[in-house]
């Protein structure tokens, strides 16, 4: 199900940019919709890395006392990268804010459309 959210949400950010881009009538509006992508592109990376390292530990059997900070140390990394990454690009690539938003908004687009193909096949009495 995550790998459908992450295609419909990449879907969803094509389709964004594009809109963005008419309604702006300027493609480097577009553009900033993709670097939005990008940003929740890393996000998700960081956050699922972070889960997949916390639940591998939990599936050995036994409970081993691996370090706990390695993994710690990844995760705010990888969100200090992604705060970096939105700084260069509202402040050096002078991309557009609200497009960045947007963009960052399409993992909701993803979530959603799920949702409601989920909803669609279910049947409530």
């Amino acid at each position: 199900m995550l790998d459908r959210i992450v295609r419909n949400a990449a879907a969803g950010c094509a389709l964004v940019a594009v809109f963005y881009a008419l309604a702006q009538r300027s493609w480097p509006s577009g553009i900033s919709v993709i670097g939005g992508g990008v940003l929740i592109g890393i996000s998700y990376w960081a956050i699922r890395g972070a889960v997949d390292a916390a639940t591998a530990r939990g599936e050995g059997g036994e409970t081993p006392l691996p370090s706990t900070r390695l993994p710690l140390v990844k995760f705010f990394t990888s969100h200090v990268i992604l705060a970096l990454a939105a700084y260069g690009m509202m402040v050096r690539l002078h991309l557009d804010p609200a497009g960045l938003i947007a963009g960052v908004s399409s993992l909701v687009i993803g979530v959603a459309v799920e949702v409601l193909r989920d909803f669609r096949w279910r049947r409530f009495p």
